[in-house]
């Protein structure tokens, strides 16, 4: 495929794109956004959260939406773009404070997403591990 553009703008092009709909995606997780959640998860999402538990997009989208899943605080503190082709990946490490089926939990943690252009032209996840990160 030819640009007209050189090859390091189109990726920091794609870089500032990816980095505004993480921002996006960590608002919408914070706010339980279901709406905002849906657009950014790929139908065919696959996730393996930090216990090792296969989730896919419609698991995600309960937790959030019967409150299962609370999070108070997200708090991002380094981010890692690698841009592809056809996909781009991120690895961020976040400090997250929130509940799950009622047991609190606080703890930094590592999540790796993979974001690729939906047929509608979106970015949207269609992969992601999420792991704590031992202190």
């Amino acid at each position: 495929m030819s640009t007209p553009y050189p090859e390091s703008t189109m990726d920091n092009s794609i870089e500032n794109q990816i980095l505004e709909i993480e921002e996006r995606l960590r608002l919408a997780m914070l706010h339980s956004d279901v709406s905002a959640l849906d657009k950014l998860l790929a139908p065919e999402l696959i996730f393996t959260n930090h216990l090792g538990q296969l989730l896919s997009k419609q698991d995600d989208l309960a937790a959030h939406q019967s409150g299962v899943l609370k999070i108070r605080e997200i708090i991002p503190s380094e981010q890692h773009l690698q841009v592809h082709e056809s996909f781009v990946i991120v690895s961020v490490r976040i400090h997250l404070s929130g509940s799950y089926a009622g047991t609190s939990s606080e703890d930094d943690f590592r999540f790796t997403r993979v974001w690729v252009l939906s047929s509608e032209n979106t970015w949207q996840v269609v992969a992601g591990h999420s792991s704590i990160i031992s202190s």
